[in-house]
């Protein structure tokens, strides 16, 4: 862990002096305080560099180069959440402020990758026909269609990896090729993917039979082609935390009877409600199992997680099987206009 304190420096602190107590650090940045440590300007060698340029002399006051306006983050927040704005904002390191503007610490990149990392597995279905999205899906399997400048599996990856999951398991059968040759081992998007191959296709959750080890910890089954904004971290801690062998994400799903409903007692009439709304809850495709849960899951035949939660439900009352409510932002592309839909929040910058 770097010492931050080290790369504290007054406004009376000269670009000499400034530049090396950057090298000393090997941190190429220095913070500028006042005396009661309120953060005035950052400082990079970048901004050195730029000053020599114009002339500056080393003597001068580091206040003539640092930047005014730095980017920094009250405190208080959850690791992911700095994570998230550092990666957004391609930021090496983030200062960290009470409400007063004085320093608390200050995050770095690459420290923040390695602290937040988990060792829960994600597995991702994507093997897929893509019917309902054809002619779209003729050549490419739905979960590499591109939303945005990028296919909706690697949004999906991106997202969780911002909590520090890293470990992906992609299943995959139709036009397997494409996915395999486009994220290969997932080191050029900084986590690690293997591949379960379905020969014929499972179902949600018979592709599980084939996971290539026993799982220690719970992990994530996700369907791959949804975008949603779902903090996975505190989905994970909700598992955790009710103690559930499964837990399904659901989502409220609102629909009109077009007509007028009426309540009769034999032949009487008791009321008329004019086109009412029902609300439900509906399967939104996330889950967090158990490993135990591998135990229900029967080997390589068509068994979908609809078919797992009903069997596990047989024996609710030796274990806990939760829903977990979605809030957020949910996607589910099956469709040519809800394709369409991803496309235009995609281009508002939902992710």
């Amino acid at each position: 862990m770097k010492n931050w304190r080290e790369i504290l420096i007054s406004p009376k602190t000269t670009i000499l002096t400034t530049m090396k107590i950057i090298d000393q650090a090997s941190l190429q940045f220095a913070v500028v305080v006042n005396e009661n440590q309120k953060l005035l300007g950052t400082v990079t060698d970048g901004d050195i560099r730029r000053g020599i340029l114009r002339g500056l002399p080393l003597e001068t006051s580091i206040t003539e180069v640092m930047n005014r306006l730095p980017v920094f983050e009250l405190s208080g927040k959850k690791p992911f959440y700095y994570r998230e704005i550092m990666r957004k904002r391609k930021l090496k390191q983030l200062p960290i402020v009470n409400n007063k503007k004085q320093i608390q610490n200050i995050l770095f990149s690459e420290e923040m990758a390695t602290a937040l990392q988990k060792n829960n597995t994600v597995v991702l279905m994507a093997g897929g026909l893509g019917t309902r999205l054809r002619p779209l899906t003729n050549e490419i399997p739905k979960p590499m269609l591109k939303v945005g400048d990028k296919p909706i599996l690697e949004t999906i990856i991106e997202s969780f990896n911002g909590f520090g999951f890293h470990k992906f398991i992609l299943t995959v059968n139709y036009k397997k090729e494409i996915v395999k040759d486009y994220f290969q081992d997932g080191a050029h998007l900084g986590v690690q993917i293997e591949y379960i191959e379905e020969e014929k296709r499972l179902g949600t959750a018979g592709a599980l039979s084939l996971l290539p080890e026993r799982l220690n910890d719970p992990f994530f089954v996700m369907n791959g082609d949804l975008l949603t904004k779902i903090n996975y971290e505190q989905l994970l801690d909700f598992h955790n935390e009710t103690k559930s062998i499964s837990t399904m994400c659901v989502r409220e799903y609102e629909y009109q009877i077009p007509f007028g409903v009426i309540e009769i007692d034999h032949h009487r009439l008791m009321s008329i409600e004019e086109k009412p709304i029902h609300k439900s809850f509906v399967n939104a495709g996330i889950y967090v199992l158990s490993p135990d849960v591998l135990e229900f899951v029967p080997q390589n035949v068509f068994f979908d997680m609809p078919d797992l939660f009903k069997k596990l439900m047989e024996h609710r009352k030796e274990r806990v099987i939760s829903a977990f409510p979605l809030r957020e932002y949910w996607l589910d592309i099956g469709r040519l206009d809800d394709f369409e839909k991803a496309n235009g929040d995609f281009s508002g910058g939902f992710l």
